[in-house]
């Protein structure tokens, strides 16, 4: 049979690493890990024979299972942990049997692999982050001092420095580490039995033995052992959600705002090595920024989704919990790709300051017009100084010439050199200073 999602349609996340750890093959060990890990943890507690775990963690090897099987399976009952469970159950000797799946429910297993994979593809995540947290710090002290056409609106406003917009892009990087970091600390293990209540458990075990049995569970898996089970209180997943989105949309401000500085009539910036066209053989797309701004733009919708379930009925819900599945794993995939898509932009993007010096002066001065009107304020008042400074800025653009050339004879200049004032090198304010202020971040 075809593989069914090769990704064909995903260049963002194929070939990643976070697709390798949230494909059909990653996630069928994790459920067979969260299996194995229960019966361990059973066995640890004395609510089963050590030969058990033993025995379900050797049988528990996604690569002895059908994975299109199970999906096949899984319809009758609405998950594939419960054709697992019968396929686990049939690979290991009738005496471990009854030990298998013990006490658990389905959303107990489910919701724990789904935690497994989140942690191990956040592990991927971080370190991509981490990469190119290193990445854009080596351009921002690089170009600490580079100064730029900083634009608002579309429009230029005042001089910036590209060392402070890639300290920005560094400190949006470090805020979805520190946000992922946390969420993945906090992942927990999911267990409670039929209706969250660990009464299989405590029938077998006496009193306390289910809550005994969570934090051996939780220590077999290097989990967080959580306060209660959470079938219906889903904090888990909105968390990882949030953290997610977030983090898909710091990578994206990055990527934005390549797009704008690489176009040709700007070309501030440029990726390393740039894409094709099917049809035109001279361009060099920013391929790495599209793909990621792409991820940006669907993160949230599966966010969305992920918080949507919160609203989840009863003591186990039907249906918030079953739409959680898809979102979670396109969130972990997006991210996952764009965080790798990052690391390969930043490592290699290329920085062309003549083109941002030469943008800076396309305006004849009127970039630090800001700086004009302050310096004729204290000459002649705010209110002249504004309406000096407006009408010579019309004039520029209307007649083409610069602003100092304009501004020259004016008494409120008198005595200034208009030429420096009107350099918008010399315009850049604090941005050198807050770049390395952001720098010292660790």
């Amino acid at each position: 049979m075809h593989e069914s999602d090769a990704g064909l349609l995903a260049p963002g996340r194929a070939g990643s690493a976070a697709e390798a750890a949230t494909g059909d093959h990653a996630f069928l060990q994790a459920l067979l890990d969260a299996e194995a890990a229960l019966t361990r943890a059973q066995a640890a507690s004395g609510l089963a024979p050590a030969e058990a775990g033993r025995a379900v963690t050797a049988a528990a090897d996604a690569s002895r299972f059908d994975v299109r099987d199970l999906a096949l399976r899984a319809r009758s009952g609405g998950n594939p942990v419960i054709p697992l469970v019968s396929a686990l159950s049939a690979a290991v000797d009738d005496d471990v049997r009854p030990f298998v799946h013990q006490g658990a429910t389905s959303q107990d297993i489910l919701d724990t692999a789904a935690m497994l994979v989140a942690s191990r593809t956040l592990a991927i995540l971080l370190d991509d982050l981490g990469r190119s947290a290193e990445a854009w710090e080596r351009l921002a002290a690089g170009h600490r001092d580079t100064p730029m056409p900083g634009r608002t609106l579309t429009q230029h406003a005042v001089p910036t420095t590209f060392g402070l917009k890639a300290a920005g892009w560094r400190s949006l990087a470090l805020d979805a580490r520190d946000r992922l970091r946390a969420v993945r600390d906090a992942l927990p293990v999911q267990l409670g039995g039929a209706a969250g209540t660990l009464a299989a458990f405590s029938a077998a075990g006496g009193d306390g033995a289910g809550l005994e049995l969570v934090g051996a569970y939780a220590r077999e898996l290097g989990l967080a052992e959580p306060l209660l089970p959470w079938h219906a209180l889903r904090t888990p997943v909105a968390d990882l959600a949030g953290a997610l989105a977030f983090t898909a949309g710091a990578l994206g401000k990055a990527a934005a705002d390549v797009l704008i500085l690489s176009r040709t009539e700007i070309a501030e910036l440029a990726e390393g090595s740039g894409g094709g066209s099917s049809a035109m053989p001279h361009k060099a797309n920013p391929v790495r920024a599209t793909l990621i701004a792409a991820a940006a733009r669907r993160a949230p919708g599966a966010a969305a989704t992920l918080y949507g379930s919160l609203v989840a009925g009863d003591e186990r819900p039907a249906g918030a919990w079953h739409a959680e599945w898809e979102p979670l794993r396109d969130l972990l995939r997006l991210v996952g790709g764009a965080a790798r898509d990052t690391v390969e932009l930043a490592e290699g993007l290329e920085v062309f300051p003549s083109a941002m010096r030469s943008h800076l002066s396309s305006t004849g001065g009127l970039i630090v017009s800001e700086r004009l009107a302050a310096v004729a304020a204290d000459r002649v008042g705010r209110a002249r100084a504004k309406e000096l400074l407006t009408g010579a800025a019309g004039r520029a653009r209307d007649e083409g010439g610069s602003l100092a050339e304009i501004l020259a004879g004016e008494p409120a200049f008198d005595g200034l050199d208009l030429a420096e004032l009107t350099d918008p090198a010399r315009y850049t304010g604090s941005a050198g200073p807050l770049t390395d202020r952001a720098l010292e971040r660790r």
